[in-house]
């Protein structure tokens, strides 16, 4: 099995499953097409994702995931920068996002695939100047879309989260990879 992804945060969210697996690079160009919705963008480059590593691999169980974050129809990146996530923060305070984890399973060989997009409304409270201050200080969260980690400090940020898989928001969603694992045969647990 391979992780088609350089994210730390799914490594770790894999590993909770038990399954043996390697991560690689998928080296794919995550840039929105023009008039793409953001659902439309997270599903894309999973399946981009899926592609490329299983063109490497065309043996193996390959996992693609990605997640835009979509505020009012407009995606929102990783910030990569202070000044960005700070702009961002300001942009989510008191605002209803949706997060769109998109997640492929499939074996190019046996010509299997699996694809599901989970979203996750995610409201942000009123936040002052202080508060995004104080918060990107404490927790520079640069390489997450939306500027918060929710399985950290950014969870103080919040004032709801709604969903089916509080994993997704982290970036990959396991109980819908866990029915897919089962679905091909795989024991999990």
């Amino acid at each position: 099995m391979v992780l088609a992804s350089s994210s730390r945060y799914r490594k770790e969210l894999l590993k909770r499953l038990g399954v043996t697996f390697k991560a690689v690079s998928p080296g794919v160009d995550e840039s929105p097409r023009a008039a793409e919705m953001p659902r439309q963008t997270a599903i894309r480059l999973a399946r981009d994702k899926a592609d490329a590593v299983g063109k490497r691999h065309p043996s193996a169980w390959i996992i693609g995931s990605d997640q835009v974050a979509d505020l009012d129809g407009q995606a929102l990146g990783k910030p990569g920068t202070l000044d960005a996530a700070r702009e961002q923060l300001h942009a989510l305070s008191g605002h209803t996002v949706l997060f769109h984890t998109a997640l492929c399973f499939s074996n190019k060989r046996l010509d299997r695939r699996h694809e599901r997009v989970v979203t996750t409304d995610v409201v942000f409270r009123r936040l002052t100047d202080i508060e995004i201050e104080r918060y990107l200080e404490r927790e520079p969260a640069f390489d997450c879309a939306g500027s918060a980690k929710s399985e950290g400090l950014g969870i103080s940020l919040l004032s709801r989260l709604g969903g089916d898989d509080p994993t997704a928001l982290i970036g990959l969603p396991l109980i819908a990879l866990s029915a897919m694992l089962r679905a091909e045969g795989f024991d999990v647990p």
